[in-house]
């Protein structure tokens, strides 16, 4: 559901990020996959606990704020699901790669076709489902 508990999130924060994770999934296809790792932790702390208790994005939110570039905030719930996308690829693509298997370049690159669309266009595939998926199931007010 759309989160109002958290605070929102800046734009050109969350493409950065976006741009962050495509480098790290291209390092992961030509240097070693368990670079793949990074985005195991990054999905499972802006996905699960939220974008203000992870460090980079902190970092990344103080750095654009101050350039005065940070864009336009953004809901949080909508980015949160994104990160829990990117924490299942990204452990899907560990997993298969300790366990031998070369599929794990399927995963990889995957969240680079989608983080390629989120950094270069602003559209966040994700988020549109996240959208989608409230309308055709909205949270009950019970």
């Amino acid at each position: 559901m759309l989160r109002f508990d958290l605070p929102p999130v800046w734009s050109n924060v969350t493409r950065f990020e976006a741009f962050v994770n495509f480098l790290i999934c291209g390092a992961s296809l030509l240097y070693t996959p368990w670079l793949m790792a990074i985005l195991v932790v990054q999905g499972l702390v802006r996905g699960f606990i939220g974008h203000y208790k992870c460090p980079a994005h902190i970092l990344w939110s103080k750095s654009f704020e101050a350039l005065g570039c940070a864009g336009k905030k953004e809901n949080a719930g909508a980015k949160m699901f994104a990160n829990k996308v990117l924490f299942v690829a990204s452990l899907v693509s560990v997993v298969a790669y300790a366990l031998g298997s070369d599929l794990w370049k399927l995963p990889c690159v995957v969240l680079m076709v989608f983080t390629t669309l989120e950094w270069a266009f602003g559209y966040c595939a994700a988020c549109s489902v996240y959208g989608m998926w409230y309308r055709r199931f909205p949270p009950s007010m019970d």
